[in-house]
């Protein structure tokens, strides 16, 4: 009797597809998901202590200038944007994109956190963190962002890393995708941040 041929491994089972979201990027997400509900929190604070007092930033203290605040939103806004467009190359083994996209936005990133540190300095120079509940706010939430701002310049450079030691392809680049999704939260929640502290005092 003739033994028949054993089938071919790979037509056992079928192949089996790549999942969508890993279980790291679930947890950047929920990470991502945390830090949002901080900032929320601070937001609604500084919502409700300005709905509870007649005047709004108080008395003696002008409204925010708006000036360095829009042009730190276009550098942060640009910078994802640009790593969006990396993120693509990527995906499609342009490397070398990639990394001009990388470098573009660690430097959108660095633009911004420089900007800060002339708003600092201007504003610190009339009112201290610790004047009132209205500056201790405001330095509270922006500088929490800002240093949200440069732990993502500090991922973007682990990443540039990896990509230099060969560790992405167009197939595994989780990493690049969780960094990525951070820094898109980081850059929303300065979106709130802006018409919150900076925007809505002209409304009160």
């Amino acid at each position: 009797m003739t033994a028949l041929p054993a089938p071919a491994p790979e037509r056992l089972l079928p192949a089996a597809e790549r999942p969508r979201a890993t279980v790291d990027w679930w947890g950047m997400a929920w990470f991502c998901a945390t830090e949002a509900t901080l900032f929320a929190c601070l937001l609604a604070s500084y919502f409700y202590l300005g709905v509870s007092n007649p005047r709004w930033p108080p008395a003696g203290i002008p409204d925010p200038k708006l000036q360095l605040p829009l042009l730190m939103t276009l550098l942060l806004v640009s910078s994802s944007a640009v790593i969006h467009w990396g993120e693509r190359a990527l995906e499609g083994d342009r490397h070398g994109r990639f990394r001009a996209a990388l470098a573009v936005t660690m430097l959108l990133g660095l633009g911004f956190l420089s900007l800060q540190g002339l708003e600092y300095a201007d504003k610190l120079k009339h009112e201290s963190p610790t004047e009132h509940a209205y500056t201790a706010l405001f330095f509270a939430t922006t500088g929490l962002h800002g240093a949200h701002v440069a732990f993502g310049l500090l991922l973007w450079a682990y990443v540039g890393i990896r990509e230099l030691l060969g560790h992405f392809d167009a197939r595994h680049h989780i990493a690049v995708k969780n960094v990525s999704l951070y820094w898109h939260t980081v850059d929303a929640i300065w979106l709130a941040i802006l018409v919150v502290l900076y925007l809505s005092p002209r409304l009160y």
